[in-house]
C-alpha cells in the first residue's frame, strides 16, 4: 500500500514539474531524482531478498529431516512476492 501511495505521489509531482521548467534544472530536484532511483533500487533488492528467503524456507520444509518437524509444527509454504502489472511499470519522468 505504501509503495502504491509513493508511486501515485511521484506521478503527481512529475506532472507538476512539466509546467515549471526552472524546477527541472534545480539542484534539489536533480537530487530528488537520484533519491527516487536509489529508493527504487532498494525496493527491488528487498523483493529479491524476501523471495530468496521464501525459496530457502519452502525448500527446507520439504527436505528430510526438517520436513518432519515442519509437518509436526504445521509449517506451510510462503508465497513469493509478485507485484501487479501496474506496479511493475516504471514511473514516467519527462524533463
Amino acid at each position: 500500500k505504501a509503495e502504491n501511495a509513493l508511486s501515485s505521489t511521484l506521478k503527481s509531482l512529475f506532472a507538476v514539474t512539466e509546467n515549471y521548467p526552472e524546477l527541472k534544472a534545480s539542484q534539489n530536484f536533480m537530487q530528488l531524482q537520484d533519491e527516487i532511483s536509489d529508493t527504487e533500487n532498494k525496493i527491488q533488492a528487498s523483493r529479491r531478498f524476501y523471495n530468496g528467503n521464501v525459496r530457502d524456507f519452502n525448500t527446507q520444509i520439504q527436505v528430510f529431516p526438517t520436513n518432519m518437524f515442519a509437518g509436526m509444527l504445521k509449517f506451510a509454504k510462503y508465497d513469493f512476492f509478485q507485484a501487479a502489472e501496474t506496479e511493475k511499470q516504471n514511473v514516467q519522468v519527462k524533463f
